[in-house]
């Protein structure tokens, strides 16, 4: 079942109502995970970073050694005119993905020479303002780049998120909050993780166990700019209890309040308000950002 409703996928060429089917049984992204995504937002007739989320889904490929096929331009135009399908207003989740096709060496290598190519838009409202969740702790942690290809967006990287999802909500909790392999907080198990305290921002340096995402970036340079000190540097689990706010930050809903991490509360303060006016503000006033 799809994330969101309203789809269109776009394959072999063109635009197809609803979740068709692109992948076969044979397939090497089917039976051994050679499948890399990213995910971009279509709000208020705004397309903030697409440019980036679609150069990233071309790394993301290098990465897991499949073939990117369609350049940077090709999908702009591409997902322009799909959303193009959708009436004015309507919240979009942009998601272009590829995947290998043929095998290698031992079958178990991606051919260089054959890699699939698709492009789904799913209809899915962006959160309300005030809409928040609450962290707690999980054994699972985020792997390093010697056990896993963590400098690609890959769906094989999923289910670990997964595993840590889940046990966050058995514990009652909406999302997790976790270490790198040696304990210090990465981000959550869906997001990139912020925390506030005596007015300054901190959130965890990249250090290769977790993708620096492009609407982090963003809010590092859009609150920079607006005079607040950011902090990028190591940050352990007290940390986080010590702070005064805590925000995840990611594509889908660009800043999600937190309002507890495992007993400890927070309120959803003034730098977090602040944060996410000054990424509408900025959205809103990109040129690139519209067609």
């Amino acid at each position: 079942m799809a994330a969101g409703t309203n789809l269109r996928t776009y394959f072999e060429g063109q635009w197809h109502e609803g979740n068709v089917p692109v992948m076969k049984a044979g397939d090497h992204g089917a039976w051994l995970g050679s499948t890399v995504f990213d995910g971009a937002r279509f709000v208020d007739d705004i397309a903030p970073d697409l440019d980036k989320h679609l150069e990233r889904v071309n790394r993301s490929a290098e990465a897991l050694m499949i073939t990117p096929t369609v350049s940077v331009e090709e999908m702009m135009d591409i997902v322009w005119e799909g959303l193009k399908l959708y009436p004015a207003g309507t919240p979009v989740y942009i998601r272009p993905m590829y995947w290998g096709i043929d095998s290698g060496a031992l079958g178990i290598l991606p051919s260089p020479d054959a890699t699939g190519f698709s492009i789904c838009l799913e209809e899915i409202p962006i959160a309300a303002p005030d809409a928040s969740t609450t962290l707690t702790t999980t054994r699972f942690r985020r792997p390093v780049l010697e056990s896993a290809v963590v400098n690609a967006k890959a769906g094989s990287l999923y289910p670990n998120n997964a595993r840590m999802i889940a046990e966050a909500k058995s514990k009652g909790y909406g999302n997790a909050l976790v270490a790198d392999a040696l304990g210090n907080v990465a981000e959550s198990a869906s997001a990139n993780v912020f925390m506030v305290q005596d007015g300054e921002v901190f959130t965890p340096i990249a250090n290769g166990t977790f993708l620096a995402g492009i609407t982090r970036a963003r809010h590092i340079a859009n609150l920079r700019t607006d005079g607040v000190t950011v902090h990028e540097t190591v940050l352990s689990f007290d940390d986080f209890r010590a702070a005064d706010e805590v925000f995840l930050s990611g594509n889908m809903h660009k800043v999600t309040p937190v309002t507890e991490f495992d007993g400890t509360n927070y309120q959803v303060g003034p730098v977090t308000k602040r944060v996410r006016a000054l990424y509408w503000d900025w959205a809103q006033s990109d040129p690139a950002a519209r067609r």
